[in-house]
């Protein structure tokens, strides 16, 4: 048994800068990172782009910022996290920047600004194209010099210690406490139980529940499954957004990102044939939301039958374009395209979840002593559909707001320690080692072909009909696996898949307009004859 004051699962920008803050104000509190990986694995390692944030009020302001996020969410944004996350952000970027992070700077005094997609101003901070791996080693470096944060890699998450697991004990499942987590060490196969006062998710995305995703192997919604059995409140979960261009691949698994900011510098779509297209779907062409470019890339596929488009880079300014993407180019350059001389081909592939776990303005879930930060979260800051650039930002705003309240948390010392003294160990007793490996394979793979081909970027009702029946018998299969296996993290993932599979399935049937990311061509003919 491990016992500690705060339980992080998860290595990420999230699950880092919460455990720093904590951390260094509260120098006695005993803190445990946990993650399934290397301790540098991360979504956040994979963000290109940067950071959104208001950094010259001389050309830009948080209104402008704050108009640009309600825009791209669809009328669905909550407008009181908007304000907050936009107009705390300056303080969250210097306070990371202290910590270690750099940034590029056109002068010594100002920042390099770029601009994405769906922003009307020049305000993303990026170091280079990996400005996500920039900000991981800075957090991992800063945390790496605090004595009371013990990280511990190759631990995977079983499940969520709640009342559930308490032996007699009654309780409200709508009014449940979270008192840690079990974790199956995945070096020593034991599974530990770790209690906690407060335990935060910051599990990532699910990009992993289809075919083609720019998320690393790690992106298996795991949050948001253990949440789910859990009894959380989750929602937005049919709010799946897909990176118009990710690098086309005949591989399945991740696909390598080439960066909104790219269109951003003045790359142009174009189809495999060469023509420009984004004109007939958008004023903004190539600066429309990611929603509409990927819809449009998708439509143009479908009409000409083509599996992919193009992006076109060779009219832009080489030595500009080298000194802001080199790994980009570098990448593109090891799959055989110059982008200087080549058109490279691009494909839509999930992206970023905008739904996930409900939290308040302080990152706390409905389940007491359990927080929740980024891409496993639904603050209400993306609505429908995220803008670019936003998550690292309300991924640091919301980590600093969810620290100060364990920090008060803590301090109040009003935990229910009889339970915390009451969870039982583990219990495997009479469960096999599944050795049909090839069984979870199967289960996996044929999930991620029903979520890609009926529940992509363009729905419709009789799709998702299928889709629900086809889940539902994967659901029963993985059970009855489950039932009498010995846990591996193959398993566990799996069932996190099926659990998010379900939820994106259901709530995407039970939304009833075309907002964002959601798409269902059925909707609009209804609506049409309504």
């Amino acid at each position: 048994m491990i016992y500690t004051d705060v339980l992080v699962i998860g290595s990420g920008i999230s699950g880092l800068s919460y455990a720093l803050k904590i951390a260094q104000q509260l120098p006695d509190a005993r803190i445990t990172i946990i993650t399934k990986a290397d301790d540098e694995e991360s979504n956040t390692k994979y963000a290109q782009g940067g950071v959104a944030v208001v950094m010259d009020l001389k050309k830009d302001s948080f209104e402008k910022h704050i108009e640009d996020t309600l825009r791209a969410g669809d009328g669905l944004c909550k407008l009181e996290t908007v304000e907050v996350v936009v107009r705390e952000g300056p303080e969250r970027i210097r306070e990371i920047i202290e910590w270690g992070a750099n940034f590029d700077k056109d002068t010594p005094e100002t920042y390099d600004l770029g601009r994405e997609g769906g922003h009307t101003e020049n305000r993303v901070v990026h170091h280079k194209d990996v400005t996500g791996a920039e900000i991981e080693r800075a957090l991992l470096a800063a945390i790496d010099k605090l004595p009371n944060v013990q990280l511990f890699n190759h631990h995977y998450v079983i499940d969520l210690i709640t009342e559930h697991h308490i032996p007699n004990e009654s309780f409200d499942k709508y009014n449940l406490n979270c008192y840690g987590a079990y974790v199956l060490d995945m070096k020593a196969q034991v599974i530990k139980k770790m209690s906690a006062k407060i335990t935060l998710m910051a599990t990532g995305g699910c990009g992993h529940v289809y075919k083609n995703t720019t998320n690393p192997i790690i992106a298996t919604g795991d949050g948001i499954g253990l949440a789910h059995r859990a009894k959380a409140r989750i929602s937005g979960m049919q709010f799946i957004q897909f990176h118009p261009t990710a690098f086309y691949s005949n591989k399945p698994g991740q696909l390598s990102l080439i960066s909104e900011a790219v269109r951003g510098f003045g790359a142009k779509l174009r189809t495999k044939s060469g023509e420009p297209f984004m004109h007939k779907y958008d004023d903004r062409e190539e600066l429309a939301s990611r929603d509409i470019v990927a819809r449009a890339i998708d439509s143009e596929m479908k009409l000409r039958g083509d599996d992919y488009v193009c992006l076109d880079c060779r009219h832009l300014d080489h030595e500009k374009f080298m000194a802001h993407f080199p790994n980009i180019y570098q990448m593109c350059k090891d799959e055989g395209y110059d982008m200087f001389t080549d058109l490279v081909p691009v494909v839509p592939a999930s992206h970023y979840l905008c739904g996930g776990i409900d939290v308040d303005l302080f990152a706390q879930s409905t389940i007491k002593n359990m927080f929740a930060v980024g891409e496993c979260t639904n603050t209400g800051l993306h609505g429908a559909n995220r803008l670019a650039s936003n998550s690292l930002l309300e991924a640091l705003v919301f980590a600093h707001r969810g620290a100060l309240k364990t920090i008060e948390r803590l301090k109040e010392d009003n935990f229910n320690y009889t339970n915390l003294h009451k969870i039982p160990e583990w219990d495997q007793e009479g469960m096999k080692v599944n050795e049909e490996m090839v069984l979870l394979q199967y289960l996996r793979r044929s999930l991620q072909d029903l979520m890609s081909d009926l529940v992509g970027i363009v729905r419709s009702d009789a799709r998702l009909a299928m889709a629900k029946q086809k889940e539902e018998e994967i659901y029963r299969m993985v059970k009855e696996i489950y039932n009498f296996s010995i846990l591996s993290p193959q398993l566990s993932e799996l069932r996190n898949l099926v659990s998010v599979a379900f939820l994106i399935i259901t709530q995407s049937i039970e939304q009833k307009e075309n907002r964002g990311a959601f798409y269902n061509k059925d909707l609009d003919k209804k609506n049409e004859k309504a």
